[in-house]
This record gives C-alpha cells, structure tokens and sequence, in this order.
C-alpha cells in the first residue's frame, strides 16, 4: 500500500507540475527579452577639445536626441581624440561599431573620390554656396555611394570655419611659405592644396600639434580662428595669416551597419538632431571666431591679411591633382553653384 501511495503522489506531483506549466504559457510575457527596448548609446569621438565650438554644439546634438527619444537614445562624448583617429573610427564603423565622428569631403574622398571637391581651396565664396551644393541630387547621389562603403552621412550642414595659417613666420603670399612645415589633416586634399600654397604639408593628428610646435618639429599649423585658439597653438606660434583658403563644413558620420539596426523613428532622430544642432554651431562658431581672433591679438598673436588672390592663382592645379574624380568635375560643381 505503501508503495502504490508514493507512486500515486508523485504522478500528481508531475500533473500539477506540467498543469502549472500550461497554465503559464497563458500568461503575457512581460519580461520577453523581445518586449524590451534597449537604450541606443552612441559614442562620439572628434579632435576639437572641450569648450570650443564645435564640442558646445555636439553637446547641444545631445541634448537634443535624449530629448526626442525621451531618453532612450543617448550620445556620449569624447573630445580632444579620446577615442583615437578619425581613421581608427572610421575602420571601426565599417565594421558596425556605435561610433560617430566629425569629417569632412577631402577625408570622404578616400572613400567616394568626387565627395572631395567640396573641401577644395577657394572653392566658393561662402559657405551659403557649400550648402547649396549639399542639398542638389548630385550630392545625394554621393552620400548613397558613400553608404555603399560603409558609412552614412549624418549631417552635413555643419560650418567648420574658413581655415587661416598660424605660423613661427608671417605669411602674405605663396613664397612665404616655402619651406615651412605646416600640419594638415591626413588627406589627400589637403595635403595637395598646402603643397600647391608653397608650403611642406606634414599630416599629424591635431592632439599633436601643439607639442610638435613647441619642440619644433612643425612651424605651423592651419585651421578655423575657433579650432587654433582651443588649442592654445598660439602659446608656441605667434603669426596668424588669413589665407582663408577653405570655407569647409562638417559632416558627421556613422557606420551604416550600425545604422542599419536603429529603427526609422531613431534614424530620423539622429539626422534631424544633427542638422539643428548644426544650425546652433554656425551661430555660436561665428560669435568663436571673433572672440578667438581678439583674445589672440591680445595674447600678442600678430595678424597678417594675404594676398588671398596670389593664393587661390596658386591651388588651381590642385583641381586636376585628383584622376580619379569624374572629368569636368570642378565644371560641374561651378555650374551648379549658378543654378
């Protein structure tokens, strides 16, 4: 009797197990992984050090998303190359890492080699006809091009600074330059349109610049009013010429695996923070420059107007440097401009 007592509890043991169990499936899952939604983190890795304008308006980009995605997106920053270069991170989008970083069309021209010429020296007037440019169907038609490398354009619309020389020596025209080791961004382009200029372009990332100029390796270094001051290059040089020889804007980009797994509602949040935010800089970087200018001028900088017309003379060849950019390329770009 015993024994048909224990076999009989344990056969209910196990129907009221399984009973349990069914009754269990009924329920909603509510903790279901799938039911989840996970917070988007985006690391975001640039050159320009905390305070100049730049890191101001990728701060407010931030603020931005957190505010649109009710805090279920978030970009967290890393100035001054924390991250590394921007070529580290851009290999690392390819690959479908949550990186974003400044850049601009003569670095994307290793990528899509007519993108380039949107950096090219004296190329427009202003920055009103840059944008212009970005906004046609034959700019799109890049950025898709781009997208099949990897990347997709965030942002475009981003006003870095018209790019001026901070050098040991004043500089009002193209001979001046010569021989002089200016620092320039790791592309192609800029490295052309130095060279054209007289000078000997030596590719560095910025974070190096100020202890190369203080130890002498370089003579100097060209960038916007904003981006020289923050970095207190002026501590090591004391000449800043206005060549003004490019009015760049800035694109800021992501891998476009990574992007690929935000859903539409995110991938529209992130573009549309990035052009307001965009806005916000071409505010604040004007008011920048300005004031970089005066506080250089009082921390003895002494400041040289060029010959800018010896200059933009000097980098027409650059535009025939790049066989690999459609022919009739520069044409095109001037006629679209009339439009």
């Amino acid at each position: 009797m015993r024994r048909k007592l224990v076999v009989g509890l344990l056969a209910v043991s196990v129907l009221l197990t399984f009973g349990l169990a069914g009754c269990g499936q009924n329920k909603p899952a509510a903790t279901s992984v799938d039911n989840v939604v996970k917070k988007v983190v985006i690391k975001v890795g640039y050159e320009n050090n905390p305070g100049e304008p730049l890191d101001l308006s990728m701060k407010k980009m931030a603020e931005i998303v957190n505010e649109k995605s009710k805090g279920s997106m978030e970009l967290v920053l890393f100035p001054s190359s924390q991250l590394g270069s921007k070529k580290d991170l851009t290999q690392q989008m390819q690959l479908g890492t949550n990186v974003m970083t400044l850049t601009d069309a003569s670095f994307l021209a290793d990528y899509v080699p007519d993108m380039g010429i949107l950096s090219g020296p004296y190329l427009t007037k202003d920055y009103k006809a840059i944008i212009k440019l970005t906004e046609t169907d034959w700019w799109k038609d890049l950025e898709k091009k781009l997208g099949d490398k990897g990347l997709h354009v965030v942002t475009t619309n981003w006003h870095y600074g018209d790019r001026s020389i901070l050098s040991k020596k004043p500089v009002t025209k193209p001979a001046d330059l010569s021989g002089m080791k200016i620092r320039v961004p790791d592309a192609k382009l800029m490295i052309e349109s130095l060279k054209a200029m007289g000078a000997t372009p030596t590719p560095m990332p910025l974070g190096d610049v100020y202890t190369s100029l203080s130890q002498g390796v370089i003579d100097g270094v060209e960038n916007p009013l904003a981006v020289l001051y923050g970095g207190k290059f002026h501590e090591a040089v004391k000449e800043l010429s206005l060549t003004k020889h490019m009015n760049m804007v800035t694109q800021w980009i992501v891998g476009q695996k990574f992007y690929a797994t935000l859903t539409p509602e995110q991938q529209k949040i992130l573009d549309e923070a990035g052009d307001e935010a965009g806005l916000y800089m071409n505010i604040i970087g004007e008011e920048a420059d300005k004031k970089a200018l005066d506080a250089m001028k009082a921390a003895g900088v002494k400041v040289t107007e060029v010959d800018q017309a010896a200059f933009a003379e000097a980098v027409k060849p650059v535009y025939q440097k790049f066989p690999a950019w459609t022919p009739g390329l520069y044409d095109k770009v001037q006629a679209l401009l009339t439009k």
